[in-house]
């Protein structure tokens, strides 16, 4: 991990050397079946996971047997990981391409991408929501589970916990996105279901998180921050269940 130089200064005008370890953030071009289809801004740690859970994540995929073997390349100016996803004909890799090059460029635009957001997501089956003694129990053991944030400080988390609350797995980011797709891939990968437990986020609960985790099969969302209103909304209109603001000693459930 790089480190720099800093200086750390008080407010009653003190001051020290600090020697700190800077989270990595650099390029990954993402390309699929030989089209370049994005270009992320990550950090380069369990890329293969990336890879298979942002296919998913983005439809590109309907399960992790479509996905092909995973090339990774460094390169001076970054990464580039390719992969083969079968059954994904080109035409329609060509229109999610230009899709996301509008919404790179200004956020939403058109009528099309309107329309692209408001569809309606796939409904999570029935299910119970997480016990309170399991979100509390994911809660405590988070923190100490973030390696990378432990160092820098600048890192996202996201993780899977049983219905018990015991994590058994965890990845991290410096963007909140990608740290939900390197968990989902890891969990494809390693043939966990991910609707048999709930995901929990450290990220701004964005309407892009809910979906995430809808699009990947997840029934339970926790995070550690409010969500947004088109957050409430998704998740409602999913049927996913949404609990905010988890601390070590109570939380927010939304009401659907």
């Amino acid at each position: 991990m790089p480190k720099g130089e800093a200086r750390e200064i008080f407010r009653d005008g003190s001051s020290r050397p600090a020697d700190r370890e800077w989270v990595r953030e650099v390029p990954v071009a993402l390309e699929f079946n030989g089209l370049a289809y994005a270009v992320m801004m990550a950090t380069p740690s369990d890329l293969e996971d990336f890879v298979r859970g942002f296919a998913l994540t983005e439809g590109l995929a309907r399960h992790v047997g479509e996905i092909g073997e995973i090339a990774l390349s460094e390169t001076d100016k970054g990464h580039i990981a390719r992969a083969n996803i079968a059954g994904l004909g080109t035409d329609r890799l060509s229109q999610r391409v230009r899709t996301r090059v509008a919404e790179s460029s200004c956020g939403l635009c058109g009528i099309e991408n309107l329309e692209a957001l408001a569809r309606p997501l796939p409904q999570v089956p029935p299910h119970q929501p997480p016990a309170a003694a399991a979100i509390f129990a994911a809660i405590e053991q988070l923190g100490g589970l973030q390696r990378l944030n432990r160092r820098t400080g600048a890192a996202h988390g996201a993780a899977f916990a049983r219905p018990d609350g015991l994590i058994v797995m965890v990845r991290e980011d410096v963007g909140r996105h990608n740290a939900i797709d390197k968990l989902v891939g890891a969990l494809a990968a390693g043939e966990h279901d991910i609707g048999q437990g709930f995901v929990v986020s450290t990220a701004r609960c964005s309407y892009e998180i809910v979906e995430k985790v809808v699009r990947a099969g997840g029934a339970s969302l926790v995070t550690v921050s409010l969500p947004t209103s088109m957050a409430v909304e998704r998740a409602k209109s999913a049927g996913l269940s949404l609990i905010c603001l988890a601390r070590q000693d109570s939380y927010l459930e939304v009401i659907s």
